[in-house]
């Protein structure tokens, strides 16, 4: 479930340094200002697949929100996402696994809950 969650593109634009939080980069996604293999989508439940390049539009790199969140967070983008272009893209590697994922969710907690 955490892995299906992960792959949304909203996330990877929240692990590139884009964006200091997630509901901020679904907005970024939700406004157009993200490309997903050169092609504008701004549908945030988009899924990402191995091989998908994701990168900021012209008109967003120089958006003063993005360049501050991307000199001043200093977030290492996980294993699962490279990235290029001097931060402005990302490469989906492979699909995350669960070791790559931060959140800290006790999934067994979750599966017990819905078996009663």
């Amino acid at each position: 479930m955490l892995r299906f969650l992960e792959r949304g593109w909203t996330t990877a634009a929240y692990q590139a340094g884009w964006a200091a939080t997630r509901p901020q980069a679904r907005q970024f996604v939700g406004h157009g200002h993200i490309n997903v293999n050169g092609k504008r989508v701004d549908i945030p439940s988009y899924r990402v697949r191995k091989g998908d390049v994701i990168t900021l539009r012209d008109k967003a790199k120089q958006m003063i929100v993005v360049q501050w969140n991307r000199d001043v967070l200093d977030r290492a983008a996980p294993p699962w996402l490279e990235v290029g272009d001097e931060g402005a893209s990302v490469t989906v590697r492979e699909l995350p696994l669960r070791e790559h994922i931060d959140v800290p969710v006790r999934e067994q907690l979750i599966v017990e809950l819905y078996s009663k």
